[in-house]
């Protein structure tokens, strides 16, 4: 995977789009900054996050996509990726479905993804440093660059949907009870029964999915 590591950027995801634009896809790439000063959150949210945390976004073409998984479940399977790295240096971070990265009851972090022209963008920040201004953060030490070149490898890996889902669900079942999520704006609140093994939930006789 092609890397570009830059100081400061507005957002990721905005910059890495706005460079296949004008010079198209050839391989996977990824977008690295040090800070991020107008970060995207769900649902059109602004996420704040401090300088020297991790701010990334990649953008890969469907062929490298799991053949098992629906796109619009690509939050949750990028999402757990990336947990896995986190849960093998000892966090106990886990995923609040679709996208968000928790531990305890406390948000550390977030996903967000974006298809267009058959290229699937992703884009995550995550809370890795002790914050002045009161955000939670991720229990154990690890720097952007270690949890950079571990994620990269695990991606290499290509994990079927029905691999990473597995352990979605084990998490999920444990941990994502009587939470809520927000469909169509309203608060929905979460139950096992819920999750259905393309990664929607389904609510009202509808599947919905994550795709953000």
């Amino acid at each position: 995977m092609d890397k570009i590591y830059l100081n400061s950027v507005n957002s990721t995801q905005e910059y890495l789009v706005n460079y296949i634009s004008k010079n198209g896809y050839k391989n996977p790439m990824m977008i690295i900054a040090n800070e991020q000063t107008n970060g995207k959150g769900s649902r059109d949210n602004h996420w704040i996050c401090e300088k020297g945390n991790l701010f990334f976004s990649f953008v890969v073409d469907t062929s490298y996509l799991p053949k098992d998984m629906k796109i619009e479940s690509s939050s949750i399977y990028f999402s757990c990726l990336l947990n896995m790295v986190l849960e093998q240096n000892g966090s106990k971070s886990y995923i609040k479905w679709p996208n968000d990265f928790y531990i305890n009851d406390d948000k550390i972090g977030g996903t967000m993804t974006y298809f267009k022209s058959k290229l699937l963008y992703c884009g995550i920040g995550l809370n890795i440093i002790k914050s002045n201004i009161g955000l939670k953060s991720l229990d154990i030490d690890m720097t952007q660059y270690q949890i950079i070149d571990q994620f990269i490898k695990i991606l290499s890996k290509n994990h079927t949907w029905a691999f990473v889902f597995n352990k979605f669900m084990v998490k999920y079942n444990l941990l994502n009870e009587n939470k809520k999520t927000t469909i169509n704006n309203k608060q929905i609140k979460i139950t096992q029964d819920m999750l259905q093994a393309d990664g929607s939930l389904l609510i009202n006789n509808k599947k919905e999915y994550s795709l953000r």
